[in-house]
C-alpha cells in the first residue's frame, strides 16, 4: 500500500513497485490514478488524517506500506497502530533532519546571524540531528523518526532522508527559478556565492527505486536519499539552458546575494551534500537516473504549468515558501550600477 499516491514520489514509486510485480493499493485523498500506472493497480479514496478511515484501508493488511506523507508523533504513531497488520513500512523523511557540530540547521539560519548550518562533506546518517518538536516541517520530521525508530521491533521501518526533491508535480520546483527566467527572455543571471553552491537534489526516480529496494528487506533502518551527484548552481542553470536551447550568462558574486539579487532556490553559502554508501551497503542501491536525464520532463512539466499564468498562481507554495524570486527591475538596477 502507498499512501500519498498521487503526490510527487508517490506516483512514480507505485508505477515502480506494480511493475516489480507487488499488488500496489494507491492510496490518495482524492483516490487518483496516474495515468503511466499499470492497470492493476487498485486506487482508494483514503485520507491519512482520518484514523478509521486508514485503518479500514489497510483491512486485513499487506506486506508494506509506503507513506510519502508522514509528519510528527501523531503520524508515527497511527503506523504504529497498524503494527499488527502491516509487515513493514517505508517512510519519507528528510535530511534537513541533520543540524551541525555547533547545533545550526535549516530552521536557523533565517533566524539567527551566522545560523546557516555547515556540515561535513558528505553527510552521513551518523550525523546528529535537530531535537524533535512540532514547531517546525523540521521539527516534526524528526519527531517522526524518533517515534518510528523507538517501535522499530514492532514495525520494521525504512526512513529516507530525502534532498532536494525533484521531477514533474513537484510544488516548489527549485528549477522553476531558471525555466521561468529562460521563458521571460533573460539572457544575464547573477549568481551569489561564485555559482558554487551546492544543495543535493534528489530524482523521484532514484526515491522510487530505494523505495523499491527496501520494500523486500524489512528492517528498521535510516538511510540518505539523493543522486548520485550534486551539481552547482552555475551547472543545473546551464543544463537547464541546453534543456530549453537557450544561453545566457552569468554574473557572479563572490559572496552572498546584493539585497536579493544573485539569490536562487539553490544559493547556499557552504555545500549541502549527502553520502549514499549506507544505501548502497544495505539496499544493493544504485542510481536509475542522473540529474540532467531527467531535466526535459521536469522543464516540460513546469513550462505547461505556467502556461498563460502568473507563476505565483501556479506554484503558490513556492511563493509562500521563496517570496518574489523575479524581482528584475532591483535585478536590472543592480546590473546598471555594476556596469557604471
Amino acid at each position: 500500500m502507498v499512501l500519498g499516491a498521487t503526490g510527487q514520489i508517490g506516483r512514480v514509486a507505485v508505477g515502480a513497485l506494480a511493475r516489480d510485480g507487488w499488488e500496489v493499493t494507491a492510496l490518495s485523498r482524492s483516490g487518483g490514478r496516474d495515468a503511466g500506472w499499470p492497470g492493476d493497480v487498485r486506487a482508494v479514496a483514503c485520507d491519512r488524517e482520518d484514523d478509521a478511515a486508514l485503518s479500514a484501508a489497510v483491512g486485513d493488511g499487506c506486506d508494506v506500506l509506503v507513506d510519502m506523507v508522514a509528519f510528527g508523533e501523531g503520524h508515527a504513531r497511527q503506523l504504529v497502530s497498524l503494527a499488527g497488520r502491516v509487515g513493514s513500512a517505508v517512510v519519507i523523511s528528510s535530511m534537513s533532519v541533520y543540524e551541525d557540530d555547533k547545533g545550526r540547521n535549516f530552521d536557523t539560519q533565517a533566524a539567527e546571524p551566522d545560523g546557516f548550518p555547515e556540515y561535513p562533506v558528505p553527510v552521513t546518517e551518523e550525523q546528529r540531528t535537530v531535537r524533535p518538536g512540532d514547531t517546525s516541517y523540521i521539527t516534526r520530521k524528526a519527531a517522526l523518526e524518533r517515534e518510528l525508530l523507538a517501535a522499530g521491533d514492532r514495525l520494521p521501518v525504512t526512513l529516507l532522508r530525502a534532498g532536494a526533491v525533484h521531477g514533474p508535480y513537484c510544488r516548489t520546483p527549485r528549477e522553476l527559478y531558471f525555466v521561468k527566467r529562460n521563458l521571460d527572455g533573460r539572457r544575464r543571471r547573477v549568481l551569489a556565492y561564485g555559482g558554487a553552491s551546492r544543495f543535493h537534489p534528489a530524482s523521484v526516480h532514484n526515491i522510487a527505486e530505494l523505495i523499491r529496494l527496501a520494500a523486500p528487506r524489512p528492517g528498521t533502518r535510516v538511510l540518505n536519499a539523493v543522486d548520485d551527484e550534486a551539481p552547482t548552481v552555475a551547472e543545473i542553470g546551464a543544463a537547464i539552458d541546453a534543456v530549453m536551447g537557450v544561453e545566457t550568462g552569468d554574473v557572479l558574486l563572490d559572496g552572498p546575494p546584493a539585497a536579493g539579487v544573485g539569490d536562487t532556490p539553490w544559493s547556499v553559502p557552504v555545500p549541502v551534500v549527502c553520502d549514499m554508501a549506507a544505501a548502497r551497503r544495505e539496499l544493493g542501491y544504485r542510481p536509475v537516473v542522473e540529474y540532467a536525464e531527467t531535466l526535459p520532463e521536469t522543464v516540460a512539466f513546469i513550462e505547461e504549468r505556467l502556461a498563460g499564468r502568473d507563476w505565483r498562481e501556479a506554484y503558490p507554495k513556492m511563493f509562500g515558501n521563496y517570496g518574489d524570486l523575479f524581482d528584475y527591475a532591483a535585478e536590472d538596477a543592480w546590473l546598471a550600477a555594476r556596469r557604471a
